[in-house]
């Protein structure tokens, strides 16, 4: 009885290769190819599309700010796509007037994100001013920005802050 649960089994494992595999096409067993051509029909240009080499790309992110750059760029009547940010609310908005006033409507768009999380750890409370120093270079030197926190209730203390 284990030998024909086995047998069948092995059976049943080959016959799955094969049709994975293709191998059972002919016999008009295949499983089904996934594409999806609506989205080459939806691509814009595809063509334009260039791809930049690290230093181009370095040598783009620090170029002039977008504000600049675009008039420069509608002159020359090459599109290009531009991104800056994150911006405040009050760097926002200096940045839309200046934008209305140097470029035609509808050529930019500012665009709200979300920030990534950041998490916080708290350490202490610590004995002394001198394990406080010593916790705190430790941190500098494996590169994390520390800050004291102003809580009197909990003692002498360190916040370090890491970016998601």
């Amino acid at each position: 009885m284990l030998r024909l649960l086995v047998l069948a089994l092995l059976l049943a494992n080959t016959a799955y290769f094969a049709w994975t595999q293709g191998l059972l096409a002919d016999y008009g067993f295949a499983p089904i190819t996934q594409s999806e051509p609506q989205r080459l029909a939806q691509q814009i240009r595809p063509e334009a599309m260039r791809l930049l080499a690290a230093s181009q790309a370095r040598q783009s992110d620090s170029g002039p700010p977008p504000a600049k750059a675009a008039p420069a760029v509608a002159s020359a009547g090459v599109a290009q796509c531009l991104q800056a940010g994150p911006f405040t609310e009050q760097q926002a908005s200096a940045l839309r007037t200046r934008l209305q006033s140097s470029l035609p409507a509808g050529s930019w768009t500012l665009e709200s994100s979300v920030a990534p999380g950041r998490w916080i750890v708290y350490m202490g409370k610590y004995s002394d001013e001198e394990a406080l120093a010593k916790k705190r270079a430790e941190l500098r030197q494996l590169g994390l920005a520390v800050e004291p926190l102003i809580n009197p209730a909990l003692g002498i203390n360190l916040r370090a802050e890491v970016a998601q």
